[in-house]
Parts: structure tokens; C-alpha cells; sequence
């Protein structure tokens, strides 16, 4: 028999937590206080403790370093990542988690992080700590997909929302600009997408807007097409 080396490595967490703030489509980055790359920015995360499962220190690491607790946010893992360089302090593998709630507050730094903001998603990366430009870029192109395929888009919402709220969404998180009519008329005709509540919104300027809240939906058939 073939003895095998032992290889011994930390796991950890991390996490794209992701909003539709204004217009903009957002990601919350932390600025660590701590080598290696200590004054770079990077994604909220950390190692996992004993005993304790990947969800569990997703949402806990969320809090720690961002001050944001109490949320239920929608998590959706994204992959694994495992490369034998990818953090100066020693074999680190990590489980890159999704995040998404709609109307997050700005974050306050705790534990080892020096600071915390939202940062628009732009393409060709952020010049992120670690491996992390490749995470962001990954669990974006998911959320696109995903918003193609599911009612995903509704976890950017609040309970209840108007069309033109959730095509905001689509807009932003996929950067184009969609025909309102069109979309209206792509939303509201996908089985179990979206559901009126029968009540109105009067915004200040303009008609009043019917709400609609997520129906029971889990995929979207046929999908909502991403323009190329």
C-alpha cells in the first residue's frame, strides 16, 4: 500500500453580498485591517469555526464584519475554490456563497476589517484581495443566469413590489436598458412569477402603480431572456 502525504488546509467562507442600490447594482466589500494585504479591499469573510456549518459562518462572518445581523438574506452557493497559492498564509480552500437582500443598510466595520462599503459591480474587477475579483465574477455571471431562469429578481424587492421596481432590477444587475412594455407584459405573463396584491402605489409624480409580490414559482418558463 501507498502511504499518501497528509494534507492539511483551513476552510473558510465568503461571501458577494449583492443589492440593487438606486440604480446601481452593488457589492459589499470589506477594507482588511490585518495582513496579508492589509488596506485592500476584499469580501466579507473568514475561517470556519469548529462545529459550526458553511451557512452558519456565512451569515455569522457577515455580521462580524459588516454589522449587519438579524437579515435572512437568499443564499446561493457558488463553488469552491481550492488553488494551492490563493492566500499567502498557507493551503486555504473556500466556499464562495451569493448573498442577496433588497434595501441593505450602509455596514459598519467590526473584527478585522478597517472598513466597509457598497461598491458598484464594474467589469474587469476591483482589484480585490486574494482570489477575490475572480469570486465577484463568477457569483455575478450566476446572478444573471439566474435571473434569466428563476424569480431570483424578487429577492432584490421588498414583500411587496411594483413592475417597474423589478425591471430596475434586471436592469441594473444585467446593465441594459429593457422596453417597460415589454417587460410588463414578460413578467406578468410568466406562470407563478409575480402576483398582484390588488393594492396601488401613488408615487409623488404619476399614476398609481399596482404592487405585486413573488408567486410560488421556483423557474421561470419560458425564461427571460438576457439581450445580448
Amino acid at each position: 500500500m501507498i502511504e499518501r502525504p497528509h494534507l492539511s488546509f483551513e476552510l473558510a467562507v465568503d461571501l458577494v453580498v449583492c443589492t440593487v442600490r438606486g440604480a446601481a447594482f452593488e457589492v459589499l466589500l470589506v477594507e482588511r485591517g490585518v495582513e496579508p494585504y492589509l488596506g485592500r479591499l476584499a469580501l466579507p469573510g473568514g475561517f470556519l469555526r469548529a462545529g459550526e456549518d458553511l451557512i452558519d459562518a456565512a451569515v455569522r462572518e457577515l455580521a462580524e464584519e459588516t454589522g449587519l445581523s438579524g437579515l435572512d438574506p437568499y443564499l446561493e452557493q457558488v463553488r469552491t475554490y481550492a488553488a494551492p497559492d490563493r492566500d499567502p498564509r498557507g493551503r486555504v480552500a473556500t466556499v464562495a456563497y451569493l448573498a442577496i437582500l433588497p434595501d441593505l443598510p450602509m455596514p459598519t466595520a467590526g473584527t478585522d476589517a478597517a472598513g466597509a462599503r457598497w461598491e458598484p459591480v464594474r467589469r474587469g474587477g476591483l482589484g480585490l484581495a486574494f482570489d477575490h475579483d475572480r469570486i465577484l465574477a463568477d457569483a455575478v455571471e450566476q446572478a444573471r443566469r439566474l435571473l434569466e431562469n428563476t424569480p431570483l429578481a424578487t429577492a432584490f424587492c421588498r414583500t411587496e413590489f411594483t413592475i417597474a421596481e423589478l425591471r430596475a432590477v434586471y436592469e441594473a444587475v444585467w446593465g441594459v436598458p429593457l422596453d417597460p412594455r415589454n417587460f410588463h407584459r414578460k413578467a406578468t405573463g410568466l406562470p407563478g412569477f409575480v402576483v398582484p396584491t390588488g393594492e396601488m402605489r401613488s408615487p409623488p409624480t404619476g399614476r398609481p402603480a399596482a404592487l405585486f409580490r413573488r408567486g410560488p414559482a421556483t423557474a421561470l418558463y419560458p425564461p427571460l431572456q438576457r439581450p445580448a
